[in-house]
C-alpha cells in the first residue's frame, strides 16, 4: 500500500474508534484542535451556513454577538482563534443566549472557549456571545463546524475577522471609577486577573481551595484591603452568573450584609443587598460602592470596588471594623440580571474575623464541622455497625453457638453491642443539626422528617429487643408450640 493510502486508512481507523464520533449531546472536546467530527466521511467543500457578528472591532472585555445561521442542521461547533495562526488554540470565552440548544466546552484548558449543540434536534440559527480576553491577539477570526446529517458536514467554516483598534487607549487603572457600567463599552475594565501575592501581608484574603491562584479557573477568591477610611474589595471565581459575599453575625443566612457582582448583558454590575432569612436578597436602590471595575473572561467573573468603613446613611450596611462570619457564594443569573439560588453550599469561614484588622490568608468550608460530623456518624452507623451486626446474627450464630462472652453466646453479645452502637451513633448524629441550626429548619425539605423517622425506628427497635423474652422463657415455649399438655 502506498504511503498516502496508508495514511488515509489510519485516519479512517482512528475516526472509527474515536469517542467523539456521533456524539449527539455535543460533548466533542476531543475535536477541539481539528474541529473535525469523526463520522467516517469527508467534509463538504462549499459551506451553506454563515457566521455573522455585530461589530468589527473589540477591546479586551468587550462582548461580541455571534450568529450561526443557514439551512436546517443538527450539530455545530464554534470557536474563536488568532486570525494569523488559525491552528492555534481557541481563545476567549463564550456566553450562551439559549441554554436549551447550546452548551459551553473547555478547549486547550480555557474554560468556555467553545460552543456546541446539546442535542441533534433540528435548528436553523444559533446566537452566542464571545468575550474578548485580556491577552487577545490583534485579529481574531470565528470558525464553525456544522453537521447537517451524520455524513454531511462542513469543517472550519470561516467567519468574519474582528480586530483591535490600531491606536489602543491606555489600560485603565485597577481602581478606575465606572459611572456608567451599562454603556456600550466598559468604562473600567480589569486588564488582568487578581493575584494573591499580598495576601496575609497587606490584604485579608479568603481562598477556596486553600492557597489557590486567583488566575485559576477553579479558584474562588475574596480580598479586603484597608485604604484610609475605606476598604478596597476584590472578588473572583468561576461563574457565569453571579458571585456574592455576605457579612453575618452567625453561620447561617439571615439578617446579613451582602455584596453581589452580577453578569448582566455581558457585563458585570456590582450591587449591595440585604439578606432576610433564606429569601432572595433585597437589592438596594442606592448603591454605596465606588471605583467599580470588572473583568469577564476565560470562564472567570471578577470585580472590584471600594466601600467606606462606616455608612451611617445606608440602612443595612454593617461597619467594616467589626468581626463577622464571611460567606462566599456563586450561582446562575438569567437575562436581565435576575439571580437564582446558589447551586452549592456557600463557603463559610470557620470563625469570625475583622477584615480591617490583622491581614490574614484563610480558607473556609462549604460544610460546617457539625454537619460533617452528622454525616460521618450516620455513615458509620448505617453502613458499618448495623451491617456487621446483621451479618453476625445471620451467619455467625451456628459458628459461635458454643462460645460465650459474659455468660451469653458470643454471636449475640457482638450483635447486641453493634446494634446498641448504631442507636448511640444515630442519637448523637440526630442532635447535631439541631445544635447547629438552633432548632428546627424550615428550609431543609424532607431530610429532617426522614431523620426523625429513622431515629424513632432505631429507638423502637432497641425497645423491642430489650423487652423480648428469652427463647427459653415459658411464653416463648407457648408461642413456639413447645408447651406441655396435661391429661
Amino acid at each position: 500500500m502506498e504511503l498516502p493510502g496508508l495514511a488515509f486508512a489510519v485516519w479512517m481507523l482512528i475516526c472509527f474508534y474515536a469517542p467523539v464520533g456521533g456524539y449527539p449531546n455535543g460533548k466533542v472536546r476531543e475535536a477541539c484542535t481539528s474541529m473535525v467530527p469523526c463520522h467516517g466521511s469527508s467534509p463538504q467543500l462549499s459551506p451553506e451556513h454563515t457566521i455573522t457578528v455585530n461589530g468589527t472591532e473589540f477591546k479586551p472585555g468587550d462582548s461580541i454577538e455571534v450568529h450561526l445561521s443557514g439551512p436546517v442542521f443538527e450539530g455545530f461547533f464554534i470557536q474563536a482563534r488568532d486570525a494569523e495562526h488559525l491552528e492555534s488554540p481557541a481563545l476567549g470565552s463564550f456566553m450562551l443566549a439559549d441554554r436549551g440548544v447550546s452548551q459551553l466546552l473547555t478547549c486547550a484548558h480555557t474554560k468556555n472557549s467553545a460552543v456546541s449543540h446539546t442535542s441533534k434536534a433540528k435548528k436553523k440559527h444559533i446566537k452566542v456571545y464571545w468575550i474578548a480576553p485580556g491577552n487577545a491577539p490583534k485579529r481574531v477570526q470565528f470558525l464553525a463546524t456544522v453537521v447537517k446529517k451524520y455524513k454531511i458536514f462542513w469543517v472550519k467554516i470561516p467567519g468574519p475577522i474582528v480586530s483591535q483598534p490600531n491606536a489602543l487607549s491606555p489600560t485603565p487603572p485597577l481602581h478606575a471609577t465606572s459611572e456608567a457600567v451599562s454603556t456600550s463599552h466598559p468604562v473600567s475594565y480589569l486588564s488582568k486577573p487578581f493575584n494573591a501575592s499580598s495576601c496575609g501581608r497587606t490584604k485579608f484574603c479568603i481562598r477556596n481551595p486553600s492557597n489557590c491562584d486567583p488566575e485559576s479557573a477553579s479558584c474562588f477568591f475574596l480580598s479586603f484591603q484597608q485604604e484610609g477610611s475605606s476598604v478596597f474589595i476584590e472578588m473572583s471565581g468561576p461563574s457565569e452568573g453571579y458571585l456574592a459575599f455576605a457579612l453575618s453575625h452567625d453561620q447561617w443566612m439571615g439578617d446579613d450584609d451582602a455584596y453581589l457582582c452580577v453578569g448582566e448583558d455581558h457585563r458585570v454590575r456590582a450591587i449591595t443587598a440585604y439578606l432576610k432569612e433564606r429569601s432572595p436578597p433585597v437589592l438596594d436602590s442606592e448603591n454605596a460602592l465606588e471605583d467599580v471595575s470588572w473583568r469577564l473572561a476565560d470562564g472567570l467573573l471578577q470585580c472590584s470596588f471600594r466601600r467606606s468603613i462606616h455608612l451611617p446613611a445606608h440602612k443595612g450596611r454593617f461597619n467594616l471594623d467589626a468581626s463577622y462570619y464571611i460567606f462566599l457564594a456563586d450561582g446562575e443569573a438569567s437575562e436581565g440580571g435576575v439571580i437564582h439560588k446558589h447551586q452549592q453550599q456557600p463557603l463559610i469561614t470557620n470563625g469570625i474575623y475583622n477584615i480591617t484588622g490583622l491581614p490574614q490568608d484563610i480558607g473556609g468550608s462549604r460544610s460546617p464541622r457539625l454537619i460533617k460530623a452528622h454525616g460521618a456518624l450516620m455513615f458509620i452507623a448505617w453502613i458499618t455497625t448495623v451491617s456487621i451486626g446483621v451479618i453476625v446474627a445471620r451467619f455467625f450464630k451456628p459458628v459461635w453457638s458454643y462460645s460465650f462472652l459474659f455468660g451469653k453466646e458470643m454471636w449475640f453479645q457482638v450483635h447486641r453491642m453493634l446494634m446498641l452502637t448504631t442507636v448511640m451513633l444515630t442519637s448523637i448524629s440526630f442532635v447535631l443539626p439541631f445544635i447547629y441550626r438552633g432548632g428546627w429548619s424550615q428550609q431543609a425539605g424532607f431530610h429532617p422528617y426522614l431523620g426523625c423517622t429513622v431515629m424513632a425506628l432505631a429507638i423502637f427497635q432497641a425497645l423491642m429487643a430489650g423487652f423480648r423474652p428469652s427463647r427459653h422463657a415459658p411464653s416463648c415455649d407457648y408461642v413456639l408450640g413447645n408447651e406441655s399438655s396435661s391429661t
